[in-house]
Formats: C-alpha cells, structure tokens, sequence
C-alpha cells in the first residue's frame, strides 16, 4: 500500500495531525492492554469466568456511556472530556501492578473501558470539526487505518511483553501511551473540537433527543439497520471461529491465528482504500459493495477445503469490514449537526456491541446442532441481506450536504453555549 499525496491531506492540518497521533497512542495503548489483562487475570485465577469478566468489563461501558450517558459528549468540552480520559487511564495502568486481587484489577479495568467508551465517540464526534467536509473521508480513512493495524500488531506486542516480563511491563507502557496522548490532544484549540456545547434541558431529556435525532436521520437509520444486521452476523461467526479453525479444517492454534491475522491485514486494507472508493463510486455503492464483499468472504470460508483457502477468503472479507466501517463514520458524522453528534455516535456504538453480543450468544448456542461451516454460510447469507439494505437505504443520501442534514434534524435542536 502507497500513500497518495491526496489522502494524507488532512495530516497538514495542525490540529487532525495532533488528533491522528493522539489516537494511534490511544489505540495501541488500548488494545495492547487488552491482551494484558487477560494474562494477567488467566494467571492469577485459572479461570474462564474471572477471564470473561475482564473481557466483559472492557466493552460493556461503551454501552452504559452510549445508552445513558451520551449527551455528556455534547454538553462538556470534547478536548478536556478526551484529556481525561486519558488521564483516568494512566492512572488506572499505574494502579493495577499494585492491585491486590482480581476482583480489584476487573474494577480497574471497568474505570479505564468507561474512559475509552467516551474517548473514541469525542474523536470521531470532533472530525468534521478539523478537516473540511470534502476531506472528511480522508480524515476517516486515516484514523481507521491507524486502528486497524494498532489493532493487529498491539495484542501481539502485548503478548510478547507478558510473557516476557510479566503485566507490569505492559501496563507501564500502556500508562506512556495514554500520557503521549493526553499532550497531544492539548495541543488542539477546543473550538476545533466542538463548534458549539449543547446546554442541558435535563440528563433524560438530552438522552431522549440524542436518540428521536438519530432515529430520524436517514443516514444513522441506515447504519443502525444494515450494520445492526452484519453485527449479529459477525458476532456469530466470531464466536465459533476457533472451532471453524481447530476442528473443521484440523489446523489447530496456528489457523486460527492465521485466519485472526488475515482478518486484520483485510481491515488494514479495507479502511486504507475506503477514501478513494467513496470518493469514485459514493456512499450507497460503497457501502453495499463492502458488505457483499463481507458476505462472500464468510461463504467463501464456509465451503473452503483448507485453512488456506478460508484465510483468503476472510481476507476479503476483512477487506469489505474496513471499508463498511469508514462507510458507517461517514454516515453518521454527516448524519448530524455537532450538537448531538457525540450521543448521536455513542449511541450507534452501543447498539452494535450490544448486537454484536447477541450475535455471539446465537453462535454459541448453535454450534453443537449445525457446525461452524454451516453458522459461517449463513453469516454470510445474513451480510447478504446486510448489504441490500446498506445499499437501499443509504443510494439517496450521496447528494445530502451536512446543512442539509442540519435542517432535517432541526426540531430536536438545542440551545448552545459558545
């Protein structure tokens, strides 16, 4: 993959140059701490339950901030609510080698997944604020490239350095990595981050807004149905992918960190070129473009003869996941105006992890009568059906202008303070 001098645009812009950083310490930071904790707890505890806890308590607070605390995205400052945050989860990480249980390092990690359930929401809720609308995709593109590979390489670091030095390692370097974050973020204005703060008409009645906005809008309508749809799907598939590699191509650890690697590298690729897509083809192509590339990715896997042939496919699937996810931050981002564009977002979030559980509960449930092959083929049939109506409901909003979108969404508008 080759940068082009169009999609690095937005890294001349001081401050989007300063958020990109801030998220790429954020992101390693996390995800390399996620594969620490759980060590950490394994080799205290030895047990699967003390294990889901900690995964668990890593994403449930994304869904509390998103179905109840949401509109504190748009009534605080985005820039001190992202420095704190960061702050929270260095002290967290400073804090958890001297825990004295696992009950004490669950509860830590639960503080430092509340931190980040509302750090990602003010990143992706400050974007259109940076950059001009028509580098909107560009910004987006970057910052999820930048996940994605955080994504494949920081859990494996994280490995590494647990095994090598034990958690404290690795915390310790978590904690540097949310403090380089915390002195990035100060170097942007405020009023770059957030246009405008809402003022409240009360915690319920601001949440109740956040959601009549979103549900009103065609294009987080659109996210919530077709994404809703592929979260169940992937969730599913997620959840049986190990038996899929160990028992039905007998390809024992090693496939499935070949099929888990293959994932990440289609991600890395997907989310890198979905700048370059939207911008050729619009959002309605695109998004149900990545979607059916989903879906035949899961088949493809499901009717495989080996482990190799299943890797590739869940390449381009991995592939049409990147692009699908930059499709849903462009959507929702231009969905709204700023003033509930933090709730707006949160709110998305928590209802595809909330999915994306439901999801892994069918899997589970449907593993021993079916099979992985046959879960994995009707994933892929359900992305199919995800795809038709990513494309349906998102083919009129390509020529929909953010004012356009503001004034749709007017009636749920609120006072704001400057």
């Amino acid at each position: 993959m080759r940068l082009s001098s169009a999609q690095l645009t937005p890294l001349r812009l001081p401050g989007f140059r300063s958020l990109f950083f801030a998220t790429l310490a954020s992101s390693a930071g996390t995800l390399l701490a996620a594969v620490a904790l759980v060590i950490d707890v394994q080799q205290r505890t030895d047990s699967g339950p003390w294990v889901a806890a900690v995964v668990i308590v890593e994403f449930l607070p994304t869904v509390v901030v998103g179905l109840l605390l949401g509109p504190l995205l748009d009534r605080l400052d985005r820039r001190s609510l992202m420095i704190a945050a960061d702050a929270v989860r260095v002290g967290v990480f400073v804090a958890l080698p001297f825990a004295p249980s696992v009950g004490w390092i669950v509860g830590l990690a639960a503080v430092a997944g509340l931190a980040t359930g509302f750090f990602r929401p003010a990143v992706y809720a400050g974007i259109p604020n940076l950059v001009p609308d028509a580098e909107l995709p560009n910004a987006n593109a970057l910052l999820q490239t930048v996940e994605n590979v955080s994504w494949a390489v920081a859990p494996v670091l994280g490995g590494v350095l647990a095994t090598a030095a034990g958690p404290s390692l690795a915390y310790a370097i978590n904690a540097a990595s949310f403090a380089v974050s915390i002195s990035l973020v100060v170097r942007i204005p405020s009023r770059l981050l957030q246009s405008e703060r809402a003022l409240s008409r009360g915690h319920w009645r601001d949440l109740r807004d956040g959601f009549s906005a979103t549900l009103r809008s065609p294009s987080m309508r659109a996210v919530l149905v077709a994404w809703g749809i592929a979260s169940l799907a992937t969730g599913a598939a997620n959840a049986v992918e190990i038996f899929l590699a160990k028992h039905t191509f007998s390809s024992g650890d090693i496939g499935y960190g070949l099929l888990y690697g293959a994932m990440g590298t289609g991600l890395v690729v997907g989310s890198f070129a979905s700048a370059s897509v939207l911008s050729r083809s619009g959002v309605a192509r695109t998004y149900g473009a990545s979607l059916t590339l989903m879906a035949m990715g899961y088949v493809g896997a499901a009717s495989s003869p080996n482990v190799w042939i299943a890797a590739v496919c869940v390449l381009v699937s991995g592939v049409g996941n990147g692009a699908a996810i930059a499709c849903n931050a462009l959507l929702v981002q231009r969905g709204t105006f700023d003033l509930m564009r933090g709730r707006a977002l949160t709110f998305v979030m928590s209802i595809t992890y909330v999915l994306v559980g439901a999801g892994n509960g069918i899997g589970g449930l449907l593993l021993d009568p079916t099979g992985p092959r046959w879960i994995w083929g009707a994933c892929g049939a359900t992305l199919a059906v995800a795809a038709v109506a990513g494309r349906l409901m998102a083919r009129k909003l390509g020529s929909e202008t953010p004012a356009e979108a503001e004034v749709r969404a007017e009636p749920t508008r609120v006072a704001a303070a400057h």
